[in-house]
């Protein structure tokens, strides 16, 4: 797989999304994988319209993202975009193989702590990182490229 970037952003595509992170990592694809943003047209819409000339953007919902993992690799240079860790968790137990996951992106909002300026997570989110933890895969919180990666043990 050509999975470059897996990015838990709660905004989906927005100015850092579609400019820092994809040449940061010479992004040539964005998949977004969220149930309600594959429901959503302007979210269809506004995906297409942010990102910059030459990136492909597509949208899944998680269970079709699930099947299609399984049918089809990942051949271009790819971030995995998606809402929070829970729907990670699932596709890890489905079989998709990453090591790494930058969580950059959850805002704060009634039942969260805050554990970062700009990650706050509710217990189940929470637990779903521990989970990703104890799978051997890496979770680091990083706004844009530019900040320090804080590993999220030490955040908890």
């Amino acid at each position: 797989m050509a999975i470059e970037l897996v990015r838990i952003d709660d905004r989906l595509i927005h100015g850092q999304v579609a400019t820092t992170w994809t040449r940061n990592f010479d992004i040539e694809q964005i998949l977004i994988v969220n149930d309600e943003a594959k429901n959503d047209p302007v979210q269809h819409a506004v995906a297409n319209f942010a990102v910059p000339e030459g990136v492909k953007v597509m949208i899944f919902g998680v269970k079709q993202f699930a099947e299609v993992m399984k049918k089809s690799a990942i051949k271009k240079r790819t971030m995995l975009l998606f809402t929070n860790p829970l729907d990670i968790k699932f596709l890890v137990d489905e079989g998709l193989s990453i090591s790494e996951v930058n969580a950059g992106g959850m805002r704060f909002r009634e039942g969260r702590r805050r554990l970062e300026k700009a990650v706050s997570v509710t217990d189940e989110e929470h637990q779903a990182f521990l989970d990703l933890i104890e799978k051997g895969i890496h979770i680091n919180v990083q706004m844009v490229p530019k900040d320090p990666r804080v590993d999220y043990k030490t955040l908890v």
